[in-house]
């Protein structure tokens, strides 16, 4: 029997600043919590890491002002964050920037994407699904966001604590899921979370791309990119590089957490360490080719699946080395056409989703 647990959800609207201070002031004990773990992990992981949360802070700092050189907007929705939580905002710098400011130690590689386009759906809808893993500890701070933002499509997204929202989709029939990657060419620059903040401000696939390979970026995820006219996109990107691997034709596109570009992974940082995402991937592939109709049933079927427990699609690997442990904590399947998502707060073989429409 599966547990049925509503995501919260939080209507937004306003300038960027106003919309932040929204967040935190409604979700300021998630917010509060989610700093709480993220004191423990680096003090669990000193050994390894040998960062204070002091210097974590100091860190953090450094991405900021090229941040605010690229896309102000978007340090206006974290300080609006900081104040209506009444947190720090070096703290919630911390929160944004945590994959930079640990060098990529938090080797969390369990995150999966995917998507089919016209081709391959009952409904002849786009459908893009996703599971979000990350430390256990979080999942209790997982939250919806439906904005409207004065200047920037309205859009739908997943987030967790004080992090920016930047998995879901937009009015304008942009979709973005992210999975971590780890390029050994990071470089201090705008942080990831908030490159793909960007993407849910796009109003086309170009100007998505352009805000995942802007300039001087600190690193990057895999972006996979849908639009609802069946267009699907995996954008590899590091520091100073990126690939664009395109899915329409085929009309299936799916991604972990290592490159599939041949000159991407050769920046790629320890690849032996990437045996899990590669077996996960093609899972992943295998199970979308099973079926030529797909619908908002089957790929949540496929998200469940447990095939290389616990390091499945549906991820329980929550025993080991604090920087490796993590679960499935939202499981997430969109389609285009309607605008609505199907969220599921944990993991998805053990609880029921729940539908959400994008308001706008």
């Amino acid at each position: 029997m599966k547990t049925q647990r509503n995501l919260p959800i939080l209507e937004v609207y306003g300038s960027h600043e106003q919309m932040g201070q929204q967040i935190g002031e409604t979700f300021k004990e998630q917010i509060i919590h989610s700093l709480e773990n993220a004191r423990v992990l680096l003090a669990d992981a000193y050994e390894s890491l040998h960062l204070t949360w002091e210097g974590a802070q100091i860190q953090a700092r450094k991405y900021i002002p090229f941040a605010q050189e690229a896309y102000p907007q978007y340090v206006d929705e974290m300080l609006g964050i900081s104040e209506g939580a009444n947190v720090p905002f070096d703290e919630i710098c911390v929160l944004n920037t945590i994959e930079a400011v640990t060098s990529d130690a938090l080797h969390l590689t369990k995150c999966t994407s995917m998507a089919v386009n016209q081709k391959y759906t009952k409904s002849g809808n786009v459908l893009v699904a996703h599971n979000e893993d990350w430390v256990p500890e979080d999942e209790p701070d997982v939250f919806l966001i439906n904005a409207r933002p004065d200047d920037e499509p309205p859009f739908l997204a997943m987030t967790y604590g004080g992090l920016l929202p930047n998995i879901g989709m937009n009015a304008a029939g942009i979709c973005q899921m992210c999975d971590s990657v780890y390029p050994n060419d990071s470089r201090i620059g705008t942080p990831r979370v908030i490159v793909s903040r960007a993407v849910l401000g796009s109003t086309s696939p170009s100007q998505a791309i352009r805000s995942m390979v802007a300039p001087l970026r600190a690193a990057g995820y895999n972006h996979l990119l849908a639009h609802e006219s069946g267009e699907l996109y995996n954008i590899e990107v590091s520091a100073r590089n990126f690939a664009m691997i395109y899915g329409g034709e085929e009309g299936r596109i799916a991604h972990t957490n290592h490159y599939l570009d041949r000159r991407m992974q050769a920046i790629e940082s320890d690849p032996d360490e990437m045996i899990s995402t590669r077996v996960r991937y093609h899972r992943a592939e295998r199970l979308l080719s099973e079926n030529d109709r797909h619908t908002v049933a089957s790929l949540q079927g496929i998200l469940s699946d447990h095939i290389n427990l616990p390091d499945s699609i549906c991820n329980h690997a929550v025993v080991g080395d604090p920087l490796d442990r993590e679960k499935t904590i939202c499981s997430l399947v969109m389609d285009l056409g309607e605008r609505k998502m199907y969220a599921c707060w944990g993991n998805p073989c053990q609880n029921e989703f729940t539908e959400y429409t994008l308001k706008t």
